[in-house]
Formats: C-alpha cells, structure tokens, sequence
C-alpha cells in the first residue's frame, strides 16, 4: 500500500504498536528525569476488557533503544513478544519491579501466547497502581497514556498526586504528532 499511495503514509496505531504515542511518552521521561539512567518500570494493570499490546510494545521498543534501567512487571501468562521485550528485566512481583523505580507506566494488555491471543485471563485487582506500591520506589513518576479506568488501573490518590504526569504525557502527543508532520513536510520540500 505504502509504496502506490503516492502520499506519505505513517501508522497512528495498529495492534502491535502506538509510535505516537510511545515517542510522547520518551520525551516525557526525558523532561522528568532527575539522572541519566532511570530505572522505568512498565506495568501491566488489571482492565475487564481485552486490549491490544500496542503502546506496551511501542513504549518497549524505545526504552530498549535508550540506555535506562527497563523492566517489564506483569502476572505470569501476559508475556510481551520477545522481539519487543529485548533487553528488558521481565519481573512477575510487581512490589519488587516497583522499587527504587523513577518512572511507573501502567498499561493493560491482552495475552499474546497462540492459544489464548487476545483474551483476558486475569483481571487481578491486586496489580492496581497504588499509593502503597509507589511508596516503594524513588518518588516515581506515574505514566498512563489516558484514558484510564481509575481505581481499577491506577487509584484516585496515584493519579491525582503531584507525582503525576499523565497531563504532561498527553501533552507530548502534540509534540510527537508535529515531529511527524514535520518529517513528512519536509520530505516534501
């Protein structure tokens, strides 16, 4: 397709990755980082809806393309595909992946093994983001790509607290969005 569109053409999202969205969420911890190499955590969160791996895989890619201390917490059985996890430390207790983290994204995901793709096998409350869980980490940054189901991924006092950037987060997708259409602008030229 892209090569007889004839017109410059870009994915916003499909079911494997969100580049728009992962980009705005680099140049957030690049604003909000206190030192070179953070430790960023991505959970996965409970949601009664099956969601695509998009932004987990997105957000992935780019943190194994920077030099921050990455890991991926999630119950067993919601394991990204390897070619997204890369160099990731993959952790299955998420109170051990959360401490000393600078940055907590909490994102739902669906299952990615062949049998079960796309389903829901757990929608286990006790992975909700919380004040209790963030009290383990370095007074980390919490990320979400919004909209979010509060109290079910992410708890009121988390996601209202001064350690939130979620608005600044959403913001960026301006940034990104413009970074694209300046690519595309000036292959134009």
């Amino acid at each position: 397709f892209i090569d007889y569109a004839g017109k410059p053409v870009f994915s916003m999202e499909a079911a494997t990755r969100h580049p728009l969205q992962s980009y705005a969420d680099l140049v957030t911890i690049d604003e909000y980082k206190t030192k070179e190499r953070p430790k960023v955590v991505l959970t996965w969160a409970p949601h009664p809806r099956a969601l695509p791996q998009a932004v987990a895989n997105s957000f992935a890619e780019w943190m194994n393309a920077t030099d921050f201390e990455f890991v991926i917490t999630h119950p067993k059985g919601y394991e990204l595909s390897p070619e997204f996890v890369g160099s990731a430390t993959v952790e299955y207790s998420q109170e051990k992946a959360f401490e000393g983290a600078d940055f907590i994204y909490a994102k739902n995901w669906s299952v990615f093994n062949d049998n079960e793709y796309g389903s829901v096998t757990n929608i286990d409350r006790s992975w909700m983001v919380d004040s209790q869980k963030m009290s383990l980490t370095n007074r980390a940054k919490f990320m979400h790509c919004l909209p979010v189901r509060r109290n079910m991924i992410v708890s009121d006092s988390v996601i209202e607290g001064e350690d939130s950037i979620v608005i600044q987060q959403a913001a960026n997708r301006v940034v990104s969005a413009q970074a694209v259409l300046r690519e595309i602008l000036k292959s134009n030229l």
